[in-house]
This record gives C-alpha cells, structure tokens and sequence, in this order.
C-alpha cells in the first residue's frame, strides 16, 4: 500500500510546481498570492539577477530583485509606494550600435486579470537589457516635459518612469504593440503613456480602489524565450 502512494504523491508535487511557474496570458511567469504564514519566496541567488547602485543621500528607495519561483522574482514586494521607490539596473549605452537603438526599446505592454491568485497584471516588455524604473502613487500623472494631466480613469493613480527606455525607432514611429487603454478589471481600470523623451519613458495607471483605501502594488521582472525582458506591475483586487 505504502509503495503505491509514493508515485502518486511525487506526480501532485510535480503538478503542483508546473502549476505555480506557469507563464501568464500577460507575458510574464509568477508565483501564486502567497499563503498567510507560508513563504513563497526563494533565498536570493547568489549572483544577484542585477546590479544595484549605493543609495544617493536624499535620493528615493532602491529595491534590490530577489529570486521567487521559476524565472519570476519580485522587486518590490506588496505594499503601498506612497513615495517614489526605484529599482535600479546597470544599463550601459548604447545598447547596440548604430544604426540600432541606444537604450533598451520598449516593444509590447499586455494585461492580464487573475482572480483565483486575487491581483490584476500590466507588463511592460523590452528589447535590450531591463532599464531602472521609478513608481509611486501621485495626486496626478503629469505628462513629462509640459505637466499637463492625463486622463485616466479610476480615484488613485500609479506612475511608472523607466530610465534609459524609449519606445520608439530611429524614425520616431512607436514600437509598441499595446491593448486598449481601459482596462475595466475591477481595481486595475486604464493605462495611458505619460512620456517618451530623452531616455525617459512614463506612464500612468488608473486605479479604483474599495472603500478601504488604497491598494497594495507588487513589481516582478521576468525573462521570456525569446530574450525581451518583463517588467510587471500587480494590483490587488480589492
């Protein structure tokens, strides 16, 4: 009887594994939500998957990536970046030579809504190294350059600013294959772009949190098969 249910239980865990690093519809892998008093997170490796720079006096957080399951890694676990917080990676330019693009060249944003694990997903795909990125809540997502607002719906706004990013060619068309701007998951509503100039590439997410306040943010990065680098911002459900 005992010999029996060995393969059985080894063939769950197996399951179990495949199931937890599947590869989103949203383009990237991730862990599920993780159970109350159970980690989910992996020791960091010991070659970290980035290079961090030493925090500057007065400049925002940095958050150091650490390993989760799979190809997945959280950079900023859930919380509420009600200041700027930035995660940092070494990006030397230009990226390729000329007449490529200096500076890692956004090609694809997708959304994903995922109840069972209790968050919504927007990705933010790169070809070329993954660029540092600076998020917060604002009162307002400003467009870069002239400060005029930018519409989005929702009562809460996320702003995310990658750096060095662009999102267009050498002929200035956009390389950005992108969903419709209103989302409509239930706390993830809307995303529109707030900048693409000089290096720096900015967006704005429209969020509509409960009753409650204010919703808890998760950031991962991933690597896909075909070598574009994942940028993923998590937004709790309610």
């Amino acid at each position: 009887m005992g010999t029996q249910r060995v393969p059985l239980l080894a063939s769950l865990v197996v399951l179990l594994a495949a199931a937890a690093c599947a590869t989103d519809r949203d383009g990237a892998t991730s862990a599920p939500l993780p159970t109350p008093g159970v980690s989910t997170t992996a020791a960091p490796a010991t070659t970290p998957p980035s290079t961090t720079a030493p925090p500057t006096p007065g400049a925002p957080p940095v958050t150091t990536p650490s390993r989760a399951a799979g190809d997945w890694r959280v950079t900023y676990g859930w919380a509420l970046p009600s200041t700027p917080a930035r995660v940092t990676h070494a990006v030397r330019v230009p990226v390729t030579p000329a007449p490529g693009e200096p500076l890692p060249v956004l090609v694809q944003i997708q959304v994903g809504d995922h109840p069972a694990e209790g968050f919504s997903r927007i990705t933010f795909a790169f070809r070329g190294p993954t660029p540092s990125y600076q998020f917060g809540y604002v009162a307002r997502v400003e467009s870069d350059g002239s400060g005029a607002p930018v519409d989005l719906p929702g009562t809460a706004y996320l702003s995310i600013r990658f750096n060095p990013a662009q999102g267009h060619d050498s002929s200035g068309r956009s390389t950005v294959t992108a969903p419709a701007r209103t989302i409509g998951y239930p706390t993830l509503r809307g995303w529109a772009p707030a900048g693409d100039f000089e290096g720096y590439l900015s967006f704005g997410l429209g969020l509509q949190p409960p009753a409650g306040g204010p919703l808890p943010v998760r950031l991962g990065e991933s690597t896909r098969p075909d070598g574009t680098h994942v940028v993923s911002v998590d937004v709790r459900r309610g």
